[in-house]
């Protein structure tokens, strides 16, 4: 039976819109290690987690035995405005690197935060205002989960608190202003308006902030009001749960051409995209399916995985959220101002530091000159601008695809392309004017954070 040629784009129907979560820890044999109470060094129990988070996150926090969780249909509806998201075939690309191999990639910049962000956003917001809860605070890196939480926030009418990273709140002043758009109040962190702002500053006041620092103040303002929770764009399980439509959806759009991926990458900051695009295909791995090599890919000035510790360690730098174990630089450790984008979270995701800590999948950083090089490569061939982000997951693609190359192997790649660089462009312009510096982190500036377990 002769195949139909895959499609440039393969778009998905509304109604194939996954109506459940996949909840991989359901399928981990090994599960990540609970979170623990920075105080006790006991297992955060559900009611100490609902004085931070929702209750119905909670619940989805503390679940490592339901593999579906449904998707109420209103969080669907709100879907329906930009999923499902397209799967796109990289001829172009495949063509300008003679490979064999067939490159895809799962685009998630359709929509106006411009990543991957809102699948989570929409979810967490649709939550608390079910609990009746009239306000929000969080933090943001790059911007793009500030920009993502105010859209949803907007949709649902409800108050946001934003504290974005004080170097990209000067690096990218047109995130900001989405975000004040949407109705968010946005402030540069660390600031003064919090206690754990002025401690930080008074240790060191030209800090340029860290997301470690934006998570403290934003855990402040929200334990001091009742009608207010904390909520978090990566990192913990329940934002890997709602990304796992992304994993969901490339899956079902893959197999209409009868594909299924030799290597998975995603970039890693936290750990939500990838965990989500990549949670379908290590389930199958696990249960001894289709098998697929997964590629954590995260920049060298924040090497979490492949020069962390498999640790506890703090979520913040202010040392007040639980503990949870995961792959860490340290709760104190803040990149060079000069890094461009995200990906600059001091640890893992619990659940992706398990995984890569029991062999199920690998992780590589790049310098972000050679991040840009390679994105700047997948521009001029597919017309999209990626975020720094995603381009570190572009570089792996370019890496992997030309040892296809030099084996003429016809391997199938996947990677998410999790959001657009159009507000990323006075890094661009470093990187063309050869102005970016390449900062990685010396043994000695990592060994200053002391590292030890809690």
């Amino acid at each position: 039976m002769k195949m139909t040629k895959v499609p440039y784009k393969i778009n998905l129907s509304e109604e194939e819109i996954p109506k459940y979560y996949y909840n991989l820890r359901a399928d981990m044999i090994e599960k990540p290690e609970p979170l623990l109470n920075p105080a006790t060094r006991e297992e955060m129990t559900k009611s100490e987690l609902e004085k931070v988070f929702c209750s119905e996150l909670v619940d989805q926090e503390l679940d490592n035995s339901n593999k579906f969780i449904p998707i109420p249909e209103e969080i669907r509806e709100l879907y329906k405005i930009y999923r499902p998201s397209p799967m796109i075939r990289a001829y172009n690309l495949e063509k300008k690197l003679e490979t064999p191999a067939k490159i895809y990639y799962k685009f998630e910049g359709n929509n106006t935060s411009g990543s991957h962000k809102l699948n989570s956003a929409i979810a967490q917001i649709y939550y608390a205002k079910k609990q009746g809860l009239k306000k929000v605070t969080t933090e943001t890196g790059a911007g793009q989960w500030g920009t993502a939480l105010a859209i949803a926030c907007s949709l649902f009418d409800m108050e946001l608190e934003v504290f974005m990273v004080k170097s990209s709140y000067e690096q990218k002043p047109f995130r900001k202003n989405i975000m004040k758009v949407f109705g968010g109040n946005v402030t540069p962190s660390p600031s003064d308006t919090t206690k754990v702002g002025r401690e930080i500053l008074k240790i060191n006041p030209n800090t340029s902030g860290s997301l470690g620092c934006a998570i403290s103040e934003a855990v402040e303002v929200a334990s001091m009001d009742p009608n207010s929770r904390y909520v978090l764009g990566s990192v913990l399980n329940q934002v890997v749960l709602h990304q796992s439509i992304i994993g969901l959806e490339s899956k079902i759009a893959l197999e209409k051409y009868g594909e299924y991926p030799d290597i998975v990458i995603g970039c890693a900051g936290g750990g939500s995209n990838l965990g989500g695009l990549m949670a379908p295909f290590v389930g199958e791995n696990i249960k001894g399916g289709r098998s697929s090599r997964i590629i954590a890919v995260e920049p060298s000035s924040c090497p979490s995985l492949t020069r962390g510790k498999y640790i506890y360690d703090y979520c913040d730098t202010g040392k007040i959220t639980p503990l949870a174990k995961m792959y860490t630089l340290g709760s104190g450790f803040i990149p060079a101002a000069n890094h461009s984008g995200g990906l600059r979270y001091h640890g893992m995701s619990p659940i992706i530091s398990k995984l890569y800590h029991d062999g199920y999948m690998e992780a590589k950083s790049y310098t972000q000159s050679s991040v840009f090089e390679a994105a700047i490569l997948f521009a001029k061939s597919e017309t999209i601008l990626p975020a720094p982000e995603s381009a570190h997951a572009i570089k792996a693609a370019i890496d992997e695809a030309l040892k296809c190359k030099e084996s003429k192997e016809e391997k199938t790649i996947l990677f998410g392309l999790t959001g657009t660089g159009y507000f990323d462009m006075l890094a661009y312009e470093s990187y063309l004017e050869g102005t970016m510096i390449d900062h990685v982190p010396t043994d000695e500036e990592l060994n200053l954070a002391n590292l030890s377990e809690i």
